[in-house]
């Protein structure tokens, strides 16, 4: 199993997405779950998961790095937080800068998932 997120064993490997794709795309869904609200680490790696049903999973060990990276980009912004009960988490938010570079990758994707179904003819609602 290599670093960074996966899409999940059940999956066929035929469908399965190349690793430039899976590289090109971890900002991508990082950014997009920051649009809402500040999150920590784990959180982020669960949402991932848990929205793409189980077929996408991202490990936390490369999760941090990603996020490390963002943050110097100044896209993200990291402030620790202690709440009764629980341990010190670091919670990440967008800056404008990171609001900008979110759309912008949104909007790229949209735009290649477009081309590519009027190349393969695959329609996508």
């Amino acid at each position: 199993m290599h670093r960074g997120w996966h899409v999940a064993e059940r999956t066929a490997t035929a469908s399965s997405p190349d690793p430039e794709w899976k590289k090109g795309s971890a900002e991508l869904l990082v950014l997009s779950l920051l649009e809402d609200q500040a999150r920590h680490g784990y959180d982020i790696s669960k949402l991932i998961q848990l929205r793409s049903g189980g077929a996408l999973r991202f490990h936390v060990t490369s999760l941090y790095p990603l996020l490390h990276r963002l943050e110097r980009r100044g896209w993200i912004v990291g402030r620790w937080v202690e709440k009764p009960e629980q341990r010190r988490r670091r919670y990440y938010s967008l800056t404008p800068d990171g609001r900008r570079a979110v759309r912008a990758m949104q909007q790229s994707w949209k735009d290649f998932v477009a081309v590519i179904g009027r190349v393969t003819g695959v329609e996508h609602g």
